[in-house]
């Protein structure tokens, strides 16, 4: 009897390690399901080297930051959140979801706001501020790829009217140093409020955008001039209101741009020089700009866009009465005129997308010929504006 005892308690014992080994192997197998959904991979906008922030497979992002003596961290994308506090110093915290695209974010310690020194930073918010570039799926048009690249130049010159040295970035596309009889259109693309001529080529990622859409025959190789949109006359009182370094009441810079900045680039540049190869576009303050820009000047541009911008149009206006009343012949225009573009996103602020499709319905109503163009899914970030800077450019300078 002792024995058979023994061998049915050495058998429960089995039994119950089995059960114990499958519930081990179940919960391990659990628990890698879990990391493999939760695991994050660096963003692409880290420093090099740097695991934090992290990318969510739903679009969440993971911040660490280590601030062993702060009483109070957070995080501020879209909205603020509180970090949490580890026994080593490092603190923590997971956002919601993230709309695709590029942010700019900042790190608040005990109130102060500061760039997170994992991230690279980019001249965004009226300061250099943290960014994070959340994988968009159609994003493949502005990833790098093994076609000829053009080159991004910078270009220093001294400004009559501002008194003062200025820079622009030119893009030159694939070839231009290999043909020096070969000469361009140019577009003229300017950058939002809070930012500068650095925009375009590094939040933007225009390059690659226009590297790709030219290898694959979409657009027609052009010069790209990105100018400084704050240009202001020392003459001239300044305002300490509005968007951008001083205001933009004193602001003259569609006079630097047409006075200076054209005469510059056709002389140091190969340039197709004629108004039917000139182009302008921006983005929300630039897309007002490009409006404000051409419309007095239309023996000089042919084409125009404006990104989440374009011309203001108060409630209750006529249209008709805009710019001198340049949209008031439609044909004449519409004659005079090779491309009007405007566009915004989706999910922008409502005040803003109500104002841009209001421009684009007015323009409708008084007969204005144009291409509207709206982001799916995107807000007034640079999503938006590289997929309209994607469409814009193949559309214009075509034959």
């Amino acid at each position: 009897m002792t024995a058979k005892r023994n061998d049915n308690v050495n058998l429960s014992k089995l039994f119950t390690m089995k059960a114990l080994l499958a519930l081990l192997i179940g919960v391990a197998a659990l628990t890698a399901q879990v990391h493999a959904q939760t695991a994050g991979v660096p963003a692409p906008t880290n420093i090099p080297g740097q695991k934090y922030p992290q990318l969510l497979p739903d679009n969440r992002v993971m911040f660490r930051v280590k601030a062993p003596d702060a009483q109070k961290v957070q995080m501020d994308l879209g909205r603020k959140y509180d970090m949490v506090k580890d026994t080593s110093g490092f603190w923590t915290v997971t956002t919601d979801p993230i709309p695709e695209g590029f942010h700019y974010y900042s790190l608040f310690i005990d109130g102060v706001a500061l760039c997170d020194p994992s991230s690279q930073t980019f001249y965004g918010m009226g300061r250099m501020a943290s960014g994070i570039d959340i994988p968009d799926k159609d994003m493949d048009y502005y990833q790098p790829k093994n076609v000829p690249h053009g080159q991004v130049r910078s270009v220093n010159y001294y400004s009559d009217m501002t008194k003062a040295w200025r820079r622009a970035n030119v893009y030159t596309p694939a070839g231009y140093d290999e043909n020096p009889k070969k000469r361009y259109p140019v577009m003229y693309l300017q950058h939002g409020s809070g930012e500068d001529e650095t925009g375009w080529p590094t939040q933007g990622k225009m390059d690659l955008i226009l590297d790709n859409l030219i290898a694959e025959g979409k657009a027609t190789p052009m010069i790209v001039v990105m100018e400084r949109g704050y240009a202001t006359d020392p003459t001239r009182p300044v305002s300490t209101t509005g968007p951008g370094p001083g205001g933009m009441a004193a602001n003259v810079f569609p006079e630097v741009l047409v006075k200076e900045v054209i005469p510059m680039i056709d002389k140091q540049f190969r340039t197709l020089s004629d108004r039917d190869n000139r182009a302008m576009a921006g983005l929300s303050m630039g897309g007002f700009q490009t409006f404000q820009t051409t419309m007095t000047n239309l023996d000089k541009f042919a084409y125009i866009g404006g990104f989440s911008g374009a011309g203001r149009l108060q409630p209750g206006a006529d249209i008709k009465q805009l710019y001198d009343g340049v949209w008031s012949d439609a044909d004449a225009f519409n004659k005079k005129v090779k491309m009007v573009y405007v566009s915004i996103g989706t999910k922008e602020p409502e005040r803003m997308y109500a104002g841009v499709k209001g421009f684009h319905e007015a323009l409708d109503k008084a007969g204005i010929k144009h291409v509207y163009y709206e982001s799916p899914g995107t807000s007034h970030e640079w999503q938006t504006w590289r997929r309209s800077l994607r469409q814009y450019a193949s559309l214009i300078f075509k034959k």
